[in-house]
This record gives structure tokens, sequence and C-alpha cells, in this order.
């Protein structure tokens, strides 16, 4: 598997736990599950993750719920800004690591 293919597969996994959270619980929920994992390692909203994944996709679904209500965009469209954010970072940090190998090859 290519390193861009397990991008976006791991891209199109986070995104559909994010569509199943984003339909069930409302951001307060979401919130509350993001606090009680912080507080006691589990939650209602998601398991059977790493603690840094189940805060990762609960802050993701969290971040779509806000753009449901705040800019009234449909799931659809809130899942795309997502994840066009998602790949923006990925880019970056692609970009940096490369920068910062090319820097360390000139040592």
């Amino acid at each position: 598997m290519t390193n861009c293919s397990y991008h976006l597969s791991f891209l199109e996994a986070s995104l559909k736990s994010v569509r199943e959270i984003a339909k069930k619980y409302s951001p307060e929920q979401i919130e509350g599950c993001i606090i009680t994992q912080l507080e006691t390692g589990k939650n209602v909203c998601l398991k059977d993750r790493t603690h840094e994944k189940i805060v990762s996709e609960l802050a993701k679904a969290a971040f779509v719920k806000t753009l449901m209500r705040e800019k009234g965009l449909p799931l659809a469209d809130a899942l795309r800004e997502l994840a066009q954010r998602m790949r923006r970072i990925q880019s970056h940090a692609r970009h940096d690591e490369a920068a910062g190998a090319r820097r360390n090859s000139g040592d």
C-alpha cells in the first residue's frame, strides 16, 4: 500500500466513524463523551479504539456538528469540509517533513 493510499483509506475510515457519531449524537452529547473519555478513559459514544483515536474521532464529530448547527450545512457538506481540512493539514505536515529531511541531509 502506498503512502497516499494509506492516507486515503485512513481518511475514509475516519470520516465513516465521524459520520456515524454525528448522526447519532447531539453536539452536547459528543462534548460530554469527550470530557468523560478524558476524565475516565471511557465513554458511550465510541469504543474499541485507543484513547487518542477516540478523542480525535469525537473532536472531528463535534466539528462536523458545529458546522451543521452554526452554518446550516447538511451532514454531507460538513463532512466534505472536514475532509478538505484534514487533507490540507496532512499536506502541510508532509511538506514540513520533507523540508526537514532536506535540511538534515545537508549536515
